[in-house]
């Protein structure tokens, strides 16, 4: 059984933490001034718009391999008609020559953020996936809705799996970020 994306109007509070400023990103292609930059603004009036033959990429390459547990995308197919996604395939890998298939989405007139998993592959405790440990995500839009040509994507970010604490069996753990920078000693 395949799980949901989970579907929202307003941008998520998540309790993933949000990597996507770790990275360096680019697209594949772009009309002027809609970019790269309109998936990280934060602002769902703006979109990333491509320009050229589908595939459509978005490459996310991290300076160091990291844990990508979920996805966050913003989509509005009642603004964006035949520009919104309908399939997105996720590839990750160590660089850009050997990116492996880890995820294929189907989307349905998405509306607002949707939160998806990037790997199937399930956990040992069976209550969850597990992440992908990868320095290179790539999010390819295979197929739009109403075969459109060009695509609309309003947002985009990339998170982490959330880190548990708790099982450090720490009786002095670190709380606020003035303990938090000597938590570790180089």
């Amino acid at each position: 059984m395949q799980e949901q994306p989970s579907l929202s109007h307003k941008p998520p509070t998540l309790p993933w933490p949000d990597i996507s400023s770790r990275a360096k990103w680019s697209v594949s292609s772009f009309k002027f001034g809609f970019g790269v930059e309109c998936l990280r603004d934060s602002d769902p009036d703006t979109f990333w718009h491509s320009d050229g033959p589908q595939p459509h990429f978005i490459t996310i390459e991290f300076p160091r391999k990291v844990a990508i547990q979920k996805i966050s995308i913003y989509l509005n197919f009642s603004s964006d008609d035949s520009y919104t996604p309908s399939t997105l395939a996720i590839r990750a890998g160590t660089g850009p020559s050997d990116l492996q298939d880890v995820r294929v989405v189907t989307l349905e007139k998405p509306e607002g953020w949707i939160t998806f998993d990037v790997s199937s592959e399930p956990n040992e405790d069976g209550d969850g996936l597990n992440p992908v440990y990868a320095y290179v995500l790539q999010i390819i839009v295979a197929a739009n809705h109403m075969s459109g040509k060009d695509t609309h994507v309003r947002g985009l970010r990339v998170l982490g799996p959330i880190e548990d604490r708790a099982a450090d069996d720490d009786p002095f753990s670190f709380k606020t970020p003035a303990f938090k920078m000597y938590e570790t000693i180089r």
